[in-house]
């Protein structure tokens, strides 16, 4: 439930500095948060099955919203007119 509760805070806090962002930004930040929340959902569904642990679970979705924070200033350097950065991924 606190992740749950983190998230929503820090999407409504994204919501509100989202006017200054550009539509390239915008729509990166809006599908790495989307995947970001599908994960968090699959690893907490995967922890209430005693799949995984809690910190698995919690590692899963770290690093979904890494990959989401990535995605979103990979968006703002192409708003910039900036190549984006190469940035490694692993899945």
């Amino acid at each position: 439930m606190k992740k749950l509760i983190a998230l929503s805070s820090a999407l409504a806090l994204g919501l509100t500095v989202a006017a200054c962002d550009g539509p390239q930004e915008n729509a990166m930040e809006d599908a790495g948060e989307q995947n970001a929340e599908a994960v968090n959902d699959q690893a907490e569904a995967m922890e209430d099955a005693g799949q995984i642990s809690d910190a698995q679970a919690d590692a899963m979705t770290d690093q979904a919203e890494d990959k989401a924070d990535a995605m979103e200033e990979t968006g703002e350097a192409m708003d910039n007119g900036a190549a984006p950065a190469a940035t490694a991924t692993t899945n």
